[in-house]
């Protein structure tokens, strides 16, 4: 269930440009190895040239000082080829940039552009964060999936984050994130993770932990916020810490080693249990354990639980 987390199309602010003022050039799967054969308007907004085979940044493209959104996902770019980026001033207004399944190595420089709000160099080769340090502070969507990073840091002065998103890597802990007031989703799904800790964050709406190595719940208790909480696969075995979660709508505890349902009767707001591939021997007392959160509970999956049969299910 873990989201891919694909910046929307829409995300950048225009800054209040008149449709008139937009132009938008997209080259998705066209199989270039440059683009040479292409007229590209100086007066370009948005230019996307996903899926193709470009290895080399076109020098055209560094002067189009009116492009907000650029994506080169899916390439072949490597730390050389979108070195040129860090120096290109005439692009300092790009508000996304997407290097989305390349072959970078480690993260580029973007610091010159002061007004980036979207920023996504996930499904690289990426170990180290190194370089994050100097993105500007206005960002609001980092986007690190898929990569080798063993270490949360040089992301502190982010403070206007609303998505974080360094799911499939091989981080052991969860730091430096108590500065992100305004965080809305933290995704952070195929790490090696033992322990919950937000660091004292209460705003986060969407959190993803599945396919870690946690076998408690604990550490959310505070997080009153929380709409949606992926932890399945996982080695959690007491449904344990959800009680002051009101405002909970999807409970994903699949694929862990509980044994019976405890700790959500008073989630009026739920909508979604995922329980299957458990340990639950018995759904005797399920009424009294769902409690008031049936009133809006729609779906609950109880599959490859020893409990599971048909007498259980015509009885409840």
């Amino acid at each position: 269930m873990e989201s891919s987390n694909l910046p929307p199309e829409d995300t950048a602010d225009d800054g209040g440009e008149s449709p008139s003022n937009h132009l938008a050039l997209d080259l998705t799967s066209c199989q270039l190895r440059d683009l040479d054969s292409v007229e590209l308007p100086p007066g370009l907004t948005e230019l996307d040239l996903t899926a193709n085979r470009l290895s080399v940044l076109d020098p055209r493209i560094l002067n189009l000082s009116s492009l907000q959104k650029l994506s080169l996902r899916q390439n072949l770019f490597n730390d050389d080829g979108v070195l040129p980026l860090s120096t290109s001033h005439s692009l300092s207004g790009l508000q996304e940039i997407v290097l989305r399944d390349n072959q970078l190595k480690r993260i580029p420089d973007v610091s010159i552009f002061k007004m980036l709000l979207v920023f996504d160099v996930s499904f690289n080769e990426i170990s180290m964060l190194n370089g994050l340090s100097k993105v500007s502070s206005t960002l609001k969507e980092l986007y690190v999936s898929k990569n080798e990073v063993t270490k949360m840091d040089e992301i502190e002065h982010l403070h206007q984050l609303q998505i974080l998103e360094l799911g499939s890597n091989k981080l052991r802990v969860m730091e430096n994130l108590q500065n992100f007031s305004t965080l809305q989703e933290l995704w952070l799904g195929r790490n090696r993770i033992r322990a919950i800790n937000l660091c004292g964050l209460t705003c986060i709406k969407k959190l993803s932990l599945q396919s870690n190595r946690l076998t408690s719940i604990t550490g959310l208790e505070e997080c009153v916020a929380l709409e949606e909480l992926y932890l399945s696969h996982n080695g959690i075995s007491e449904m344990e810490g959800l009680s002051t979660l009101s405002n909970l709508r999807v409970l994903d505890l699949s694929s862990n080693k509980l044994t019976e349902i405890n700790d959500i009767e008073n989630l009026t707001k739920l909508e979604d249990l995922w329980l299957n591939d458990n340990q639950i021997t018995s759904l005797d007392n399920i009424a009294l354990a769902v409690g008031e959160a049936k009133e809006n509970l729609t779906t609950i999956y109880l599959e490859r639980n020893p409990c599971v049969c048909v007498s259980s299910f015509t009885q409840y």
